[in-house]
């Protein structure tokens, strides 16, 4: 149905309704759960994302909200498709991080998996996506990317000893 909203529009009302909904969730103080996702491919390189309503010249893991009764790996593997078209292989939650926004509190479930997909940005709400080698991550990576990248790590370093 959102296809049929030509695309310039779309991401108007993607901008507006985020904006609305961070407005709402500082007035009200609003606990928000999410999840973000390492996707990796069999390079070793994960996938990041820029939007085009948020933020838009800084990568991020891709990522959103959590459904009522849906699981951090539910979640994930479903914005992972919706986003760049992907499917999530061998999904596993490791970690939760609980950011303080001063007036609303935004905890996020990481979950890693692999993809053999190629991603493609919508246009849409995703404005690019692109595999980057860990090592060699853009300078535009957002702090909040670099440090679930770096959680990532640490946890694939215990997880292989």
């Amino acid at each position: 149905m959102l296809r049929l909203i030509p695309g310039p529009l779309h991401r108007l009302a993607l901008r507006l309704a985020h904006g609305l909904r961070l407005f709402w969730w500082r007035r009200t103080g609003q606990t928000v759960r999410g999840c973000n996702v390492i996707a990796v491919n069999a390079d070793g390189h994960i996938l990041l994302v820029r939007h085009s309503y948020h933020l838009e010249g800084v990568w991020m893991v891709p990522g959103g909200g959590i459904a009522a009764g849906e699981s951090p790996v539910e979640g994930a593997q479903r914005e992972l498709s919706e986003e760049v078209g992907c499917t999530l292989r061998h999904a596993l939650h490791f970690d939760t991080l609980t950011l303080d926004w001063g007036r609303w509190t935004n905890v996020i479930e990481l979950v890693t998996g692999t993809t053999c997909d190629l991603p493609r940005a919508d246009g849409r709400e995703i404005a690019e996506a692109r595999f980057f080698d860990p090592d060699a991550l853009p300078d535009a990576t957002g702090a909040a990317a670099q440090a679930m990248i770096e959680c990532w790590l640490r946890f694939q370093k215990g997880s292989s000893a």
